[in-house]
C-alpha cells in the first residue's frame, strides 16, 4: 500500500473532492438546492401532466373559446411556456444569490489547497 504523510501505510489519501463532499458547507449547499429544486420540479410536472391529461381527455373544456379564436387549451399551452421561463428566471436569481457564493468559496478552498481546513481536517 502507498504510504501517505498523514495517514500511515494502510490508508489511501483522501482527494479534495472527497473532503469537499464531507464538508458541512457542501452538505448545506446540497440541502438548499434540493429544498428549492425538488418542490418546484414536482409542481411543474403536476402542472404539465394536468395540461396533457386535459388535452387528451377534456376536449370540450380545452376547446371552449375565451375570446375570438383563443381557446382554454391555447391559453393553458402558452401558460406552459410562461411557467418554464418564470421557473428558469427564478432559479437563476435564487442560485446567484444563495448557491453561487458558497460554491465559489468551496472552489477557492480547493484551488488554494485548504479544503476541509475549517472542519478540523488536515489541509490538502
Amino acid at each position: 500500500m502507498p504510504e501517505t504523510a498523514h495517514h500511515g501505510p494502510d490508508v489511501v489519501a483522501e482527494t479534495d473532492y472527497q473532503r469537499v463532499q464531507r464538508s458541512a458547507e457542501f452538505a448545506d449547499l446540497r440541502r438548499r438546492f434540493r429544498r428549492f429544486v425538488f418542490p418546484l420540479t414536482a409542481f411543474f410536472l403536476l402542472w404539465y401532466f394536468t395540461y396533457v391529461l386535459l388535452a387528451s381527455y377534456a376536449h370540450d373544456f380545452m376547446s371552449q373559446r375565451v375570446t375570438g379564436t383563443i381557446t382554454v387549451g391555447l391559453l393553458l399551452g402558452l401558460g406552459q411556456f410562461v411557467t418554464t421561463f418564470a421557473i428558469t428566471m427564478g432559479y437563476a436569481r435564487w442560485a446567484n444569490r444563495r448557491q453561487d457564493p458558497v460554491a465559489a468559496r468551496l472552489r477557492d478552498q480547493i484551488e488554494q489547497g485548504t479544503v476541509g481546513a475549517g472542519d478540523g481536517q488536515v489541509p490538502a
